[in-house]
């Protein structure tokens, strides 16, 4: 049996208990990662493995490549509309909090460890930022649902304050072992970094929709390749120039996720795959690396290390931040209590080796056993704490799977497949009344293994799929006709126009949107706007009744055909 043969079964075997023990994660309360890092742990010298593996550049190797894939999936799947809420304190959360962070635990690791302040506050800096997967990881599959603004600024701010960690280390490596200046060079460090990695995730990505919407593939399937070569083209070139190629990667990401291209639903799918795998790959090759009987010689120490940094240092850093921006009591309690570490303090814990830093084993193991403790800590309660700080929400409707058609590469339209589950507010409700936006067609209906054709006294039941066609800007008025039923009024989602049918009936339009109308429920938008104009009924005119606005968007002949409805937000 060939070398390559052995390693490749042995690849199999540990991505396969990775996967496995993610099966674990809901059962035992302990995030993905803890159970990755466990499964390299037990497969490594000290554990019934056995497997010999202490090579520290290999070990960066596959950890930045698998980061950089998790960067990217999470770029691709983050919307402007969130980034542009939230980028002013996940922005300040991604540097200063980084800063201060790393400050306060780094004169705590310094006095700790009996350790020169330098040596401190690279430990520090090492553990200072947010792990981008473990936050994904528990965000997108821990079973809780956010606030959208809350949510966001979670996500981003971890997807973004590993180029300021990463800074902070390199920087005081070069401080600490090739005694560059403190001054000039740091500050020009900084820029490269940031100024080189936004500009070139910027234009890559850019240019990589130009390039995927141009070319012509002859299998679908290398569309995704294509997508995920353009990623990594973004990290390359960056890091080449001496920008944070880890901000790039995120960038492009960003750039590309929020663009139309061709097999997009399919990228997604491909990439949230491939995001899965570098998590598994990383975390077991991590938890490889260590020898699990150092830890003991450390675990005190990183102990208090670990407490210092959950219960001093994140929230120092986070709580002034954020009540700058007027964020609540509550959201900030959960900001600093969802500051997980996870590979990115590892994978760096990795720099002083390359570096030939003396010391370097005392501040890999201590960063391990760190990271262990705030991943273990923090993950295994996330879901305690948003629901003791009252921040959870109702569950979405379940989009089970989003078609489209590889030819259509310009259509605003997709193809969304919606499972009904018992809480939707769509259940026992017919087509009719729905109150969907005027351009949604629900093109199929499937029930067990029959298909039932959709017509306006169709009766929905619980499991049910339903095929509907829309345009994407139309998808957060679809997701509240089918969200679970909530006895709290949400009046948020009309404060954009909505445009439905104008024989909407009132009562619909209220149950549909969760929203309270006080306007006679069995009237239709068509008869109030009648009884309110009686005559000069045209295009454009519109009428303010209780907290709605109705305007006319559609006539034929005297028939109001189209009706936009608006929440009066001096009503809210």
């Amino acid at each position: 049996m060939f070398l390559i043969d052995q390693l490749i079964l042995l690849a199999a075997v540990l991505i396969l208990l990775g996967i496995l023990s993610s099966q674990l994660s809901a059962r035992v309360g302990l995030p993905v990662l803890v159970l990755f890092l466990l499964v390299g742990m037990l497969a490594g010298e000290d554990g019934p493995g056995g497997i010999m593996f202490d090579n520290a550049e290999a070990a960066h190797a596959l950890g930045t490549l698998a980061l950089a894939m998790i960067l990217f999936d999470g770029g691709l799947q983050t919307p402007f509309k969130s980034i542009k809420k939230v980028w002013k304190p996940a922005s300040a959360l991604a540097t200063f909090g980084v800063l201060i962070t790393g400050a306060i635990t780094g004169v705590a690791a310094a006095h700790i460890l009996n350790l020169p302040l330098l040596h401190g506050m690279l430990i520090g800096a090492i553990v200072g930022s947010t792990d981008a997967a473990a936050v994904f990881s528990l965000l997108r599959n821990a079973g809780i649902h956010l606030e959208k603004k809350l949510k966001s600024t979670l996500e981003i701010e971890s997807a973004s304050n590993d180029p300021m960690a990463i800074f902070l280390t390199v920087g005081l490596l070069e401080i600490l072992v090739n005694d560059m200046k403190p001054g000039v060079q740091l500050l020009a460090l900084f820029a490269s970094q940031m100024g080189f990695g936004a500009f070139f995730g910027v234009l890559i990505g850019w240019l990589s929709v130009k390039l995927i919407n141009k070319v012509e593939l002859s299998a679908a399937g290398l569309y995704p390749v294509l997508v995920s070569a353009c990623g990594l083209l973004s990290f390359g070139i960056t890091a080449y120039v001496g920008g944070s190629g880890f901000l790039a990667v995120f960038i492009s990401g960003t750039v590309i996720g929020n663009s139309r291209f061709v097999a997009r639903k399919n990228t997604f799918l491909f990439h949230d795959g491939l995001a899965w795998l570098s998590q598994i790959t990383m975390f077991v090759v991590l938890g490889l690396l260590i020898t699990p009987s150092s830890l003991v010689d450390v675990w005190l120490e990183g102990l208090v290390i670990a407490l210092v940094l959950i219960f001093i240092a994140r929230p120092l850093a986070v709580s002034p931040i954020l009540a700058l921006f007027g964020f609540k009591w509550r959201e900030i309690s959960l900001i600093s209590w969802v500051g997980l570490r996870g590979s990115v303090p590892i994978i760096l814990a990795i720099f002083p080796y390359i570096f030939g830093l003396p010391g370097a084993a005392l501040i890999f193991n201590v960063v391990f056993f760190v990271v262990l403790i705030s991943a273990t800590v923090q993950g295994s309660t996330l879901a305690l704490m948003a629901r003791s700080l009252k921040l959870t929400l109702p569950p979405p409707a379940s989009s089970a799977a989003t078609l489209e058609i590889m030819s259509l590469k310009d259509v605003d339209a997709d193809i969304v497949e919606f499972v009904l589950n018992e809480k939707s507010r769509a259940i026992g409700r017919r087509l009719a009344q729905l109150a969907l936006p005027e351009s949604a067609v629900v093109a199929m209906i499937t029930r067990d293994s029959k298909i039932i054709a959709p017509r306006g006294s169709t009766l929905l039941q619980a499991g049910d799929h339903l095929f509907i066609v829309l345009k994407p800007a139309n998808r957060p008025f679809v997701d509240s006709v089918f969200s679970a039923k909530s006895k709290k009024k949400h009046r948020q989602i009309l404060l954009k126009e909505l445009q439905v049918k104008a024989s909407t009936k009132v009562a619909d339009l209220s149950h549909s949107y969760n929203v309270q109308i006080v306007l006679p429920s069995d009237e239709t938008l068509e008869e109030l706007i009648k009884l309110t104009l009686s005559d000069g009924i045209e295009v454009g005119k519109s009428v303010k009744l209780d907290n709605l606005e109705l305007s006319v968007r559609e006539m034929l002949d005297n028939r109001i055909i189209t009706v936009g409805v608006k929440i009066r937000e001096k009503m809210l």
